[in-house]
């Protein structure tokens, strides 16, 4: 055999990725469309501040003139999407670390981990595939695109791992079942997460703020 030790493994992630593609893709219900995609959503000021720090750091290192700053910055201001805050740093960052990912492509780790987390949006549902690796999702800087986000998780001998900030409730729906997975109270209408799993031997984590102490 001439092949290099493991040089096999990406050529296998590869055909792994592309049948948890179509295997997901081949369950998804219709798409509505009455929701706003994530480009649409509207931009915060805590956003645009996001989006000014790295203008102005790229001003500060040479990447941007005084008058390509000054441009960018009218336009941050003015602009009321997250997709027209994205657009104004995405030829300065690379993808992992732009301030705003609108990313909502389903997230698969084929013998690997990948995760999701800083500023981004949580499509209204999203497809998770884990075999023999880890996918983690980190829900504390989130935007959520509905008030009910739906999880589709095949999990093969892999992973989800879950990071939800205070007042965020999980719940995951298997065999008809549904099980509460966090433990920390929330507010009546408070936003929910539904699991719904294909699980063979994966498992599920979630990672929750540590308990407020009570005063007394």
């Amino acid at each position: 055999m001439n092949e290099r030790a493991g040089s096999w493994l990406p050529k296998l992630q590869e055909v792994g990725e592309r049948l948890a593609e179509e295997w997901v893709t081949s369950r998804r219900p219709a798409s509505s469309g009455d929701a706003p995609q994530p480009h649409e959503l509207r931009a915060s000021d805590a956003d645009r501040e996001r989006i000014a720090q790295v203008l102005q750091d790229a001003h500060a290192d040479g990447r941007l003139s005084f008058d390509e700053l000054e441009e960018r910055l009218g336009t941050l201001y003015a602009a009321r999407t997250l997709g027209e805050l994205a657009g104004l740093t995405a030829d300065l960052l690379p993808a992992e670390e732009q301030p705003i990912n609108l990313d909502g492509r389903p997230v698969s780790a084929i013998f690997k981990k990948e995760q999701r987390g800083g500023r981004w949006v949580v499509p209204a549902e999203l497809d998770v595939t884990a075999m023999f690796g880890t996918t983690k999702l980190d829900f504390r800087d989130a935007i959520l695109q509905n008030r009910q986000i739906i999880i589709n998780a095949t999990l093969v001998f892999g992973g989800l791992e879950i990071h939800v900030p205070e007042g965020l409730e999980v719940v995951r729906v298997a065999k008809g079942e549904t099980v509460r997975l966090t433990k920390q109270p929330t507010e009546p209408g408070a936003p929910v997460v539904e699991i719904r799993t294909t699980n063979f031997a994966g498992e599920v984590k979630i990672k929750e703020p540590p308990r407020r102490k009570r005063r007394r």
